[in-house]
């Protein structure tokens, strides 16, 4: 009984934080730490199966990095291609088990217990390996087969209920990139200008101390930003020289036509979109659009995004202007700071100009063909 309630109170920590966790890899980490936890292994690993490239890859708990190994390999790849579970307590005699990796490591495997993981149709997700019992030099058991077992099937719902999600927000992403692209086509952008955009408004928002969750949802949603400019006649879009007052006002209205074209969504990620795409052109000092604005007034993502646009506006050739030196950007956030942009936010900028000048670098734009 004792043993019963010690099991229990493992698997209710444990519960709540994999319920919470929507990041796969971290995610990955809490199952194998409930198993280890579970059976007393020194330490566990969650395997996925890729069935199209027939690898397993892990983001292997305890502080060693993502690991991508063929089916056809050692304990984890046997039980993936079988789908049967094993328990090994003399590994090095047995032929399956690949001694290199402890040659690699310096690791010494005692013993290996592995089962598959099961998605609620008996598909096989991947594998849930544990390696040494301890304390040493204890032996794993059929009960201990049994304990991570529970593991394993809660394993199989979490992390299909989490692939689930990952593909949704995946295509997700790719629809907005897709349509974004579509949008700054039109202007006669590249496809490289939303992905900066996204990657600049990352770096200002973890810098100025926004959540890593926040952030990513800055960094999906910023590529929205100009989607308005879709119903933006072409005549103005693409106009090599100064727009007149008449075409100006005309070319303005991109900012509240992008959000009326977002803001009915529920979803999270649409409706900071909707933020961003009529709040980038506010300013600080208030004497934006469209509606004028002002400090803390203006949302945070918008006013990331603001930067982040001006900055890709200015250091790239466009219809009507050639590209802006670095040292020319710098002077005018400088002489913007608390006028245009938000002066914290041009603080995080300087700070880290480097690495905006790497993502520059790292997504620039091709030639365009003769």
């Amino acid at each position: 009984m004792a043993k019963q309630q010690s099991l229990l109170k493992t698997i209710f920590s444990y519960v709540g934080k994999i319920a919470d966790e929507r990041d796969i890899d971290r995610l990955m980490i809490l199952l194998a730490d409930m198993g280890r936890d579970l059976i007393s292994a020194d330490r566990c690993t969650v395997w996925l199966l890729n069935h199209k490239t027939r690898q397993l890859w892990s983001k292997v708990a305890h502080g060693m990095d993502r690991v991508v190994i063929p089916c056809t390999t050692g304990i984890a790849g046997c039980v993936a291609t079988s789908g049967e579970a094993l328990i090994i307590n003399d590994p090095y005699n047995d032929s399956r088990f690949d001694k290199d990796v402890d040659k690699r490591t310096g690791y010494r495997t005692r013993n290996i217990l592995a089962l598959p993981i099961l998605d609620g149709e008996g598909k096989i997700l991947g594998v849930y390996q544990a390696i040494n019992k301890m304390p040493a030099p204890a032996a794993f058991s059929r009960q201990d087969l049994e304990h991570l077992l529970l593991a394993a099937t809660y394993t199989g719902k979490a992390l299909d209920a989490a692939l689930l999600q990952e593909e949704i927000e995946a295509t997700q992403r790719e629809l907005i990139f897709t349509l974004a692209e579509a949008g700054e086509k039109r202007s006669k952008e590249t496809g490289q200008h939303v992905k900066r955009v996204a990657e600049y408004s990352y770096l200002f928002a973890t810098g100025c101390g926004m959540s890593e969750i926040e952030a990513q949802l800055v960094r999906l949603a910023a590529p929205m930003h100009d989607i308005g400019k879709i119903a933006i006649p072409d005549a103005i879009l693409q106009k090599p020289g100064k727009l007149d007052e008449d075409e100006w006002g005309i070319m303005k209205t991109h900012s509240e036509l992008g959000y009326e074209i977002l803001m009915h969504s529920e979803r999270r990620m649409l409706k900071a979109a909707a933020v961003i795409a009529r709040q980038h052109h506010e300013k600080w000092d208030g004497t934006g659009y469209p509606r004028g604005l002002k400090g803390d007034g203006i949302h945070m993502y918008g006013r990331i995004t603001a930067m982040a646009d001006v900055f890709d506006a200015l250091g790239c050739p466009r219809v009507y202007k050639p590209a802006w030196e670095l040292e020319r950007i710098v002077s005018l956030f400088k002489a913007e700071r608390a006028h245009q942009f938000d002066p914290d936010l041009v603080d995080v900028f300087l700070k880290h100009l480097d690495a905006v000048v790497r993502i520059k670098e790292t997504y620039k734009d091709e030639p365009s063909a003769p």
